[in-house]
C-alpha cells in the first residue's frame, strides 16, 4: 500500500478498471509459479512499480469500491491476456538484467586477477603450478582414489580379513589357519597377482584391494564354506566373492604358467634319486586318480556325474613325483568315466604315445632291458612301455609279491599327495556345490598353490586328514581314491612292457 493508506487497483488498458488486493494477486502468482525466489520478489515489485494506480483518482472516475469492498465483474479474456503480457515483459527485462549483472561481475573479477598479475601482487603462479603438478602426480600413483564413494552405499566391514591385516606373533597362526600358509608366502602370492587384480575406482563402494580379493578366494578353497557365509567374515557381497573365486583362480593360471611341470636340474636329479633308492631307478613319478564330490549338476545328465559309489563326482588324473609336486593334471570328465578312459584323453598318453614324454638317458636294467622313463601306477591301468603296475593273480611267485610291495609303497606318494592337496585346500574333499564350467579351473589352481606351499617349505599337519563323524567317531577323510575292482587287461600289451616289469622285479631281487 501506498504511505497515504490507500489500496491499489491494477492499470488495465480498456473501458474497465478493477480494483485487486495486492495480497490476492501476488499469492496467486506465487502459488501457480512454483513457490517464492528472490527473483520473483523483484518482478513483483517491478510490476506493482509500473502497474499500481491510486484508488483515489478510480473512485471518482468509476465509484467501483464501495465501503473498502472491491465491487464490480470479474477481469475479461482480454484484461487477463494484457496482465499476463505485462507480467511477461517484466520477466523478460528482470531475466536480462540478470544476466547482464553476472557479465559485468565476470568482467571485473577478470580485470582485477589481471591487475594483481602485472602489479605483482596475488598468488604466486610458480609454486601454484608446482603444487598442481605434485598433486596429479600424486593421483598417478594411485595414493589416494580418485573418487571417493556415494554416501548412501554401505561401508564395508573387516571381519576375518581385519584379523588377518594384524602384525603379530598371534597372527603368523592365524594366517596358517585360515588361509594354510605364513604372512609371508601370502605376501609373495598377493604381489605376484596384483597386476592381474586392479579394479577400476568409481563413484561407489571403494574397490577391494588385490590381496583381499586373494583372501577370500585362499579363504573359500581352505574352509569350503559357501558364498552366503565366507563372504560376511570378509565384508564383501556374495556377487563380489563369487567374482573374486574366478579372477584369483584366472590370475594364478596366467601367473604361474610353468608351476605345474616335470622338475628340471638339481630336484630333477632328487626325484630320480628318491625313486631309484626304492627300487626304481629312472622313475619319473606316480599316477593315479581322484573324485571330487559335487552337488548333483544341475544342467547335466545326474547318471553321468554318478561314480562307482553312487555319489555326484569330477574325475581329475594327477601325476606326481616323491617330493608330493604335481607334475601333470587332468580334470573335468564325470566321475562315470572310467581311469583309463581318462588317460586316453589326456594329453598324457598323446605325448608319450609319441616319445615326447621321456626324453631323457636311458637306463640299464637286467635282461639287457633299457628304458627313458616311466611312471607308477595301480592295477587300473594296463602294463605299459611307460606305465609299471603291480603283478595281479592270488598265488604270486616270492619276487613278484616283493615287487608289489615296494611298488605300492613308493607308489604311497600319490596317496599322499592327495591328502595334502585335499586336507589343505577342503573345498575338494568335502561335496560342495560349483558351477560345472569353473570347477577344473578351480582346481588346476589350487594344485598350482600346492606346488608353491611346497616349494616355500610349508608343513603339511596331519591332523587334517582326520575328523569326527556325526556318531562322534573320529575317522580318516575319504580323498576320493577308489581302489580298482579287477586289473586292466589290453589285447595290445607288447613283450616290450611286459619285460620291463619283469627286470624291475629282477633287479630288486639281486639287491
Amino acid at each position: 500500500m501506498p504511505s497515504d493508506g490507500r489500496p491499489y487497483v491494477v492499470g488495465v488498458q480498456g473501458r474497465h478498471r478493477r480494483s485487486l488486493s495486492p495480497f490476492v494477486v501476488v499469492a496467486s502468482t506465487f502459488l501457480h509459479g512454483g513457490g517464492i525466489s528472490s527473483f520473483r520478489v523483484a518482478v513483483f515489485a517491478e510490476f506493482w512499480r509500473l502497474t499500481w494506480v491510486p484508488l483515489s483518482s478510480m473512485e471518482e472516475a468509476s465509484g467501483m469500491v464501495m465501503d473498502g469492498v472491491v465491487r464490480g465483474c470479474a477481469l475479461t479474456i482480454d484484461e487477463r491476456t494484457a496482465i499476463a503480457a505485462a507480467v511477461n515483459v517484466v520477466l523478460y527485462r528482470c531475466q536480462l538484467e540478470r544476466t547482464a549483472g553476472k557479465m559485468k561481475a565476470a568482467a571485473r573479477a577478470r580485470r582485477k586477477v589481471t591487475t594483481l598479475a602485472s602489479s605483482g601482487e596475488g598468488l604466486d603462479l610458480g609454486p601454484l603450478s608446482d603444487a598442481v603438478l605434485q598433486l596429479c602426480y600424486v593421483l598417478g600413483c594411485g595414493a589416494f582414489p580418485r573418487a571417493t564413494p556415494r554416501w548412501w552405499m554401505k561401508r564395508r566391514t573387516g571381519g576375518t580379513w581385519e584379523d588377518l591385516r594384524q602384525s603379530d606373533d598371534a597372527t603368523d597362526d592365524y594366517f596358517r589357519d585360515k588361509l594354510r600358509m605364513s604372512p609371508r608366502v601370502f605376501r609373495v602370492i598377493a604381489e605376484t597377482l596384483s597386476p592381474y587384480l586392479q579394479r577400476r575406482v568409481t563413484f561407489y563402494r571403494v574397490p577391494l584391494q588385490p590381496d583381499h580379493i586373494v583372501a577370500y578366494a585362499l579363504y573359500r578353497w581352505v574352509s569350503g564354506e559357501t558364498y552366503d557365509r565366507g563372504t560376511c567374515s570378509f565384508g564383501i557381497g556374495r556377487a563380489s566373492g563369487i567374482t573374486a573365486v574366478r579372477d584369483v583362480t584366472a590370475a594364478l593360471l596366467d601367473a604361474y604358467p610353468d608351476k605345474i611341470s616335470r622338475p628340471t636340474g638339481l630336484q630333477k636329479a632328487v626325484v630320480l634319486r628318491a625313486f631309484a633308492d626304492k627300487g626304481f631307478p629312472n622313475c619319473h613319478g606316480c599316477i593315479d586318480c581322484t573324485h571330487i564330490y559335487v552337488d548333483k549338476p544341475a544342467n547335466a545328465n545326474g547318471e553321468d556325474y554318478c561314480d562307482r559309489k553312487r555319489r555326484f563326482s569330477v574325475h581329475a588324473q594327477v601325476v606326481v613325483d616323491m617330493n608330493l609336486r604335481v607334475l601333470d593334471v587332468f580334470v573335468g570328465y564325470p566321475g562315470s568315466v572310467h581311469g583309463m578312459r581318462m588317460l586316453h584323453l589326456s594329453s598324457l598318453w598323446e605325448r608319450a604315445e609319441s616319445g615326447q614324454l621321456f626324453t631323457d638317458l636311458h637306463a640299464m636294467l637286467p635282461f639287457g632291458v633299457r628304458t627313458n622313463g616311466y611312471l607308477l601306477g595301480d592295477n587300473g591301468y594296463p602294463q605299459l612301455e611307460w606305465i609299471v603296475v603291480p603283478y595281479g593273480g592270488l598265488a604270486q611267485h616270492p619276487t613278484e609279491a616283493r615287487f608289489n610291495n615296494r611298488q605300492k609303497t613308493a607308489r604311497g606318494a600319490v596317496e599322499r599327495a592327495f591328502g595334502r592337496l585335499k586336507g589343505m585346500w577342503r573345498l575338494f574333499l568335502r561335496t560342495h556345490k560349483c558351477n560345472m564350467d569353473t570347477l577344473p579351473q578351480q582346481f588346476i589352481a589350487v594344485c598350482i598353490l600346492h606346488n608353491i606351499l611346497i616349494d616355500a617349505g610349508i608343513p603339511f599337519d596331519d591332523n587334517l586328514l582326520w575328523e569326527v563323524g556325526p556318531d562322534g567317531v573320529r575317522r580318516r577323510v575319504d580323498l576320493g581314491m577308489h581302489a580298482p575292482l579287477r586289473p586292466v587287461c589290453m589285447e595290445s600289451l607288447t613283450g616290450d612292457a611286459l619285460i620291463l616289469r619283469d627286470a624291475l622285479a629282477e633287479r630288486m631281487g639281486a639287491q
